[in-house]
Formats: structure tokens, sequence, C-alpha cells
């Protein structure tokens, strides 16, 4: 039984895990990474064929654990790929989306390149098509929730829900070899407790060894009471100022849970009634699907939904499709709150609007989720100031704020509370999903806490696990 780490090592985009157990050859995840200095890596060969590996299973849908799948198939992955109903709905989107993005990139990088006299290192090639992307869809398998699922005679893997978004999961597998039985854990992304939509995330009491995130390994939320206080403050503020709150939005949780509060405090009268503008078809999309999968959401989603109530509208919202209708709210005079994508602005109708307010002291651009390393967000957040968006420097004139409530990961606090259900120590917990110094930072918070066997593995590295120990 062995694991091969190819992606979300020391950084947070790319979740990829190659298993070998049982008799069967998996892949768990296949990201997409996100982050400049790792995009080469998503152009790579996979280390053996794909056409070898029997299952890929998916622990969501967000682009960083499904974002390479079309590539995969491509290079000729054939067999099943097991998901829940909500994430295989999800995908669809989140894919389609991608490579619709990625097509747009290549040829606006054609162009740019062409003007300035030369060539990257994929000039003009996406990464895949709309077509190759729709070419991956017939493999989906849906998959319910605490089900076993045999995938052969030694090995059982059972979804259970990791309360990220909607169809999230982590994953725990059985493996039977040579008499002995081993139990993996994946854990996907895991939630935070008491969110408005999703569950709470899944626990498990016992596991040989535990493969975990640890996107916010090294701090915590604030109170997800503040969450409404906090955004009515920033709402508040900058209309008072005459300027739009543009949001970068991850369309899949994050843009129906901002919608959420957001109407709270439109119904509650604690924020000018603006005009809400949702620029983001995929959003859209997504927002459809929550509807459709009503029996994933939490007991408070479903009490407002049985009672005739909607969560995701308010008088005022606009709900966008066509890039007409996006470029006409740069002509709206007054101020407005304009959500788009993609949420860490690496693509995507946000950067237009970006270009129209970043320059503007009485805009607000506010983040509500995760900004990995180097991306455009990311930059934005730290203070740059100045960014490039589209080839040209914008000065970063606007006020720039954050609410780390929005977060659909576990903050430290939560990781802790995760791990604190099982009733003995795993023989070893492998630190994965990121950035190096949160990785770091909650092994040796395991390790001094509770002396548990902790790695935190770089890329490509490969364990064998039957040879690990408990020291």
């Amino acid at each position: 039984m062995r694991i091969q780490f190819l992606g979300a090592n020391r950084q947070v985009t790319g979740s990829r895990y190659y298993l070998e157990a049982g008799g069967l050859k998996l892949l768990i995840d296949c990201g997409l990474f996100q982050e400049r200095s790792y995009l080469e890596r998503n152009w790579e060969p996979f280390p053996s064929s794909p056409g070898q590996i029997d299952f890929l299973l998916l622990t969501h849908a967000h682009l960083d654990h499904s974002g390479l799948i079309p590539r995969f198939v491509k290079q000729g992955y054939s067999h099943p790929i097991l998901a829940t109903g909500a994430s295989a709905d999800l995908a669809e989107i989140v894919l389609l989306d991608s490579a619709h993005l990625l097509e747009e990139d290549a040829a606006l990088k054609k162009k740019r390149h062409e003007k300035e006299g030369r060539m990257g290192p994929h000039p003009e090639i996406p990464l895949y098509t709309a077509q190759e992307a729709e070419q991956c869809f017939p493999l989906f398998e849906e998959v319910d929730y605490d089900k076993p699922i045999r995938l052969h005679d030694n090995l059982t893997v059972r979804y259970r829900d990791a309360g990220h978004i909607l169809g999230s999961s982590s994953l725990e597998l059985d493996v039977q070899d040579r008499g002995n039985r081993t139990k993996l854990i994946f854990s996907g992304d895991i939630g935070q407790w008491n969110k408005p939509l999703v569950k709470d995330p899944s626990v498990f009491d016992q596991a040989d060894y535990v493969i975990m995130e640890s996107t916010y390994g090294d701090r915590n939320h604030e109170a997800s009471g503040k969450i409404e206080d906090a955004l009515a403050r920033v709402v508040n503020m900058t209309a008072a100022r005459g300027g739009n709150i543009v949001v970068p939005i991850f369309a899949v949780e994050r843009a129906q849970e901002f919608l959420f509060y957001l109407g709270r405090l439109v119904r509650q009268d604690r924020i000018p009634h603006l005009l809400v503008f949702l620029d983001s078809p995929m959003a859209v999309e997504v927002t459809k699907i929550f509807s459709r999968h009503v029996q994933d959401l939490d007991e408070q989603a479903r009490m407002m939904i049985r009672s005739g109530g909607q969560p995701f509208e308010f008088p005022g919202l606009k709900l966008l499709q066509s890039q007409e209708e996006s470029k006409a709210i740069n002509r709206i005079k007054g101020s407005c709150i304009i959500m788009a994508g993609s949420g860490m602005c690496t693509g995507g109708r946000i950067k237009h609007h970006l270009t129209y307010n970043i320059e503007r002291p009485e805009s607000t651009i506010l983040f509500v989720g995760y900004q990995a390393g180097e991306t455009l967000g990311r930059q934005i957040l730290e203070g740059r100031p100045e960014v490039r968006i589209f080839g040209k420097p914008y000065q970063v004139r606007a006020q720039i704020a954050k609410i780390e409530g929005f977060s659909g990961h576990a903050d430290k606090d939560d990781l802790l509370r995760w791990l604190n259900a099982f009733k003995q120590p795993p023989r070893r917990i492998f630190i994965t999903h990121g950035e190096e110094d949160s990785a770091l930072s909650l092994a040796k918070l395991i390790e001094e806490q509770r002396g548990w066997a902790v790695a935190v593995p770089y890329y490509r590295d490969v364990y064998e696990l039957d040879e690990v120990k408990t020291p």
C-alpha cells in the first residue's frame, strides 16, 4: 500500500493523491493548480498511465480539486468518477466554465504575445477545451452519503458529508490486505460548524492514516455572529462615500452564502436598498442546483424553503447572464454591490469590474474567500500599491476589506475539533492543502499537544504506508 502526493503540498491548489491499495490504483481528487508559481504543473504528464487507474474519487467540485479532470480524461482515463449527486451537478458547471476561461485566456495571450513580439511556454493552447470537458461527464457516477461502496473485494469507500460546500465529502476507505484491515481518511476540505446552508462536518473515531487539509491551520476566523455586522459596516460606509462594493466571489457556496446574509440585512433594513448584481452566470446556475439538492442543506435552510421562503432572493437583486448586462453596470450612477467571479480574481468578469473601481478611493474591494498566494486577489489583499490587470498597471486606491467568517474552511480550532473525535492516535497524519506556514504550524500543534506522528509531504513524495510505524 503506497500513496503519492501530487498536489496541494505546502500550498493550497492542485489537490491530487495517487493511492495503490487493496489491489486497486485510485486517484483521489484531480485539482487544478492556480497559483502562478505552480501553473506549469498542470501541463506535466501523470506519473503513470491514466488508463491504468481504476477509479477517480472526487471529494467536491471546487476547481482546486476537480479542475484537471478533463485533461486526465484526455490523457486516457476512462473509468468511473465517483462523486455525490450535488458534486456531479456542480462539476459540470465548474469544468465547463473553467474550459471557456482557459480558451479565452489562450486567445488573449496569443493576441497579446503577437503584439509584444514574444512567446510564453504555452502561448496559444488551452489546457483543455469545452469539448474536452464535456467528454468527462459521462464518466461521473453518483454516490450517496454514508453508504459503503465496494470497489473491490478488498476495498470499500464511504462518502461522508464534509460540510464545506454543497455535495462536499470526506472519504473513508477500508482496505483488507493479507488479513489486516487498514482505514484511511481523506478529509477533503473540512467545513465550519453552524453554517447557514450546509450541514456540519462529519467526524471519525478511528483511522490508521489521515490525509488532512490545513488551509487555516494557523489561525481562526472571526466569530460567525459578527459576519452580518462586518458586512453591514462595509456596505454602509461605502455607500456613504458614494462608491461601489466589488466582491470577488466564488460561484459555489460563497455566492449563495453571501446572498443569504445580504438578504437578511436588506429585509432588516440594516443597509440601504442598493442594486445588487450577481454578475456570474456560473453562480446563477449553481444557485439553481441548491434548490435541486435541498436534502443536502442544513435544517435552517430547509425550514426556510419549506415555509415558502427563498434564501437567495431579496428586493434589488439582479441575476446577470450576458456580457452586455455586465458592461451596463459600469454606467450606473450611485452605489451598488457587484458580485462577480472568479473568487481569486484570476479570470472572469471580476477583472473588468476591478478596472473600473480599483482606482476609485470611494469604492471598496471586499474579499469573502481565501486568496491563494500570488493570485491577483492576494496581491490586492496584501496591499500592493499597483497591480496588473489585463496586462496594464492600475494604482490600488480603493478601500480593501476582508470578512473571514464567510470562509467555507474550518479554522484552526475547528480542525482540532475534527481531530478530537479520534479515540486513539492514527498511525500517521499527513498534512496537505495549506500554505507551508499554515501546514507546518498545524503539524507542530498536533505533535506538541497530542504527540501524534505527523508528516507534511512535498510535491511528488511517496510513502509506503505499510512501512510507516508509530514512534
